[in-house]
């Protein structure tokens, strides 16, 4: 069964996606497929909430410092205090 889709795409993506096309000598909307199929077997889909991602990041050492994540905390706190007073 074929389903019928429409996008709107930025000129740049749009631009890529016909390189891609005659590159791979191939449907733009296979191209489509292709990615949409890499993107499925991404590792980062295997992880179904924030907290196991979170989780992931801190045991890969890719996770904010303690005082990296505090210094966001408060500049976020002081733009939302500054944007409420606005």
């Amino acid at each position: 069964m074929t389903y019928r889709k429409t996008f709107a795409l930025d000129k740049e993506t749009s631009r890529r996606l016909k390189t891609l096309s005659l590159a791979w000598n191939i449907s733009q909307a296979e191209v489509v497929r292709r990615a949409v199929g890499q993107a499925a077997k991404s590792p980062s889909l295997q992880f179904k909430n924030p907290a196991q991602i979170f989780k992931k990041l801190h045991d890969h050492g890719q996770g904010l410092t303690l005082e990296a994540a505090n210094s966001y905390l408060s500049e976020v706190t002081r733009d939302r205090e500054a944007w409420r007073n606005s």
